[in-house]
């Protein structure tokens, strides 16, 4: 079996909900493979956004670009709907002034359909993610 990007929307990937959206930086900008493209957040905390697979995959390395992010958690869930979420990795990330933060994450128990991402906190009024990635195998698609 390949790996490949599990998050890129040309493996069908989908956001499916995300807590804001500026019609200039839609929450589809995460997993467009553009470096130029961004979601951004529109203000209070926490924040989130919710990725579907549309099948089960294993998640082996996640890589995370955003700016000003302070606190992250990933939830994970197996369900063939977006419920029943478990926490799955929290991070406090580095203030990188003026760079995106580049934050690799390898994965235990990487078993998925859907990946739930919290902005906790972040150290401005406003934060950006500017991709996600995941290194992974797709294990089975949903029935």
């Amino acid at each position: 079996m390949r790996k490949v990007d599990l998050c890129s929307s040309t493996e069908g990937t989908e956001v499916i909900l995300a807590t804001s959206s500026d019609e200039k930086h839609p929450p589809e900008n995460i997993i467009d493979g553009n470096p130029e493209t961004f979601w951004t957040t529109t203000g209070m905390f926490p924040q989130e956004f919710i990725i579907c697979f549309h099948k089960h995959v294993k998640i082996e390395k996640l890589v995370i670009q955003s700016y000003l992010v302070r606190t992250l958690r990933i939830e994970k869930t197996t369900s063939k709907e977006p419920l029943d979420f478990e926490q799955w990795v929290e991070k406090d990330l580095v203030h990188t002034e003026g760079q995106l933060q580049n934050e690799e994450i390898m994965a235990r128990d990487g078993y998925a359909t859907f990946l739930r991402f919290i902005i906790v906190s972040a150290f401005d009024h406003f934060a950006s993610v500017h991709s996600i990635s995941a290194e992974g195998l797709t294990v089975s698609s949903l029935p």
